[in-house]
């Protein structure tokens, strides 16, 4: 486990894992407060708050800033977090098993593993570890011989119900194959979740046929650090469902896509923005107010801006785009990474991509694809160039990668989070930035070994 302190120079506490060095010395008075916490009554009656008293500060995670401390207060974010946990996920507190198997540490463990299950009174399920670690009793021989079903081992024993994960785990177990869920008994669950960014269509299919039985409503929620809580989202059993869109805003949340003028667009693609307060929205950037109005209030006047690209189907469903300055511009047009990224994944012998728009002298940008295969497939050049042309053909010559990198895996946060400024760093030839949250920072050297040596367009 690791070490957690009390800093002095701010209002969190500083953790670090076994083995690593101390970055500070632990307080004069921190054992005088372990004391003091063993003294105390096991009898904790609740303490009656301001609505508007500070719950907690998350920071997130910074990519050319320092990284923003996001404040989130008690009475609007608890009740928000409350209601869309019961809802959106059905939740029947007397009979139910919900697991939310994100970090706790990242806003999803906030407020659906911790806050919305607890002021609900669910059962949930944590767990510690990673999915390609299986119990003790099952780890048979080397560690890359083990199995891959532990996700499944714990639904299948424990009568899981509700199932909430991401995206980028959704792909990797689609790489693993359905094998393992199919060897395991998941008749109980009854509602699948995604968090964390946008489920390309294919993933949700797989998710949906190889874990839900085809049966199991899916759950495509968007919502951010910054707004608390779920935003956008069907309801299991009333909304109907596309595979890739989180359909619309929850009841009480206005949004709107607008153009770079800020008009609202009724059909296509823009900026997505919310027009009105919500109950769990942060409160400000801790000890930066003058950002907190820069970075969410400033692009669009009246408007709270997301940051991230979304588009508007005929049916009035939402299709989100990812980050806006993950939007490429490769010889004037505005490519998504996220439409690339899906294009990608169609590919039969793709089980995983991410996609960043490189610096190039001809066309402005460049698009430049990293794949994991699925097993059986070869790195060949050819494939690659198979993979190239398969999306030419999904979406046009202009969005055709200049590259594609087969690697045996992403760079991902512990969280799940594929680290795409690192990729772009490796694209453009440059020292790596920040690597300290990474779960695998080793896997670089192979990532550079294969683009050296990957064939591209000229």
């Amino acid at each position: 486990s690791s070490v957690a302190y009390f800093s002095n120079d701010g209002p969190w506490v500083r953790c670090r894992r076994p083995g690593a060095a101390l970055v500070s010395t632990m307080p004069t008075n921190f054992q005088g407060s372990l004391q003091a916490v063993a003294a105390a009554s096991p009898q904790c009656p609740p303490a009656p708050l301001d609505s508007e008293h500070l719950l907690y500060l998350l920071y997130t995670s910074g990519t050319t800033a320092k990284p923003k401390g996001i404040m989130h207060t008690t009475a609007g974010y608890l009740a928000q977090v409350a209601f869309t946990h019961k809802y959106v996920f059905d939740l029947h507190p007397d009979t139910d098993v919900y697991w939310c198997a994100a970090d706790v540490g990242w806003v999803t463990g906030h407020s659906y593993i911790v806050y919305g299950p607890l002021t609900n009174g669910a059962t949930s399920v944590m767990y510690e570890g990673t999915p390609d670690t299986p119990r003790p009793e099952l780890r048979d021989g080397p560690a890359a011989n083990w199995r891959k079903d532990r996700l499944w081992d714990i639904a299948e024993r424990y009568g899981v119900t509700q199932l909430y994960t991401a995206p980028t785990a959704i792909r990797t177990f689609m790489k693993w194959g359905a094998e393992w869920p199919s060897s395991h008994d998941m008749s109980k669950l009854r509602v699948l979740g995604t968090v964390g960014e946008p489920i390309n269509p294919e993933a949700w299919i797989w998710y949906h046929e190889h874990i839900g039985a085809s049966r199991c409503p899916i759950v495509d929620t968007w919502w951010q650090t910054e707004t608390g809580a779920q935003m956008i989202t069907p309801f299991p059993g009333v909304t109907t469902t596309k595979p890739g869109s989180a359909t619309r805003a929850i009841p009480g949340v206005s949004v709107e896509v607008v153009d770079d003028e800020g008009k609202p667009v009724e059909k296509g693609g823009g900026y997505l923005t919310i027009t009105r307060p919500w109950p769990a929205m942060l409160r400000g950037i801790w000890g930066a107010p003058e950002r907190y109005r820069d970075t969410y209030w400033s692009n669009f006047e009246g408007r709270y801006f997301a940051g991230d690209g979304a588009k508007i189907d005929e049916d009035g469903y939402l299709w989100l785009l990812g980050r806006v300055d993950d939007v490429m511009n490769v010889a004037g047009h505005r490519i998504s990474t996220t439409e690339v990224e899906s294009a990608l994944v169609d590919h039969a012998a793709v089980a995983e991509a991410a996609v960043v728009g490189a610096k190039d002298d001809v066309t402005g940008q460049a698009i430049i694809g990293y794949v994991i295969l699925r097993g059986g497939n070869e790195p060949t050049d050819a494939l690659g160039e198979e993979v190239r042309q398969h999306v030419a053909h999904k979406l046009g010559p202009i969005a055709r990668p200049k590259a594609v990198v087969l690697v045996p895996d992403l760079p991902k946060t512990r969280s799940g989070k594929i680290m795409r400024r690192l990729l772009r760093d490796v694209a453009e030839g440059r020292q790596l930035g920040d690597t300290t949250t990474l779960a695998d920072p080793a896997v670089f050297e192979e990532i550079r070994s294969r683009a050296a040596d990957s064939p591209s367009e000229d």
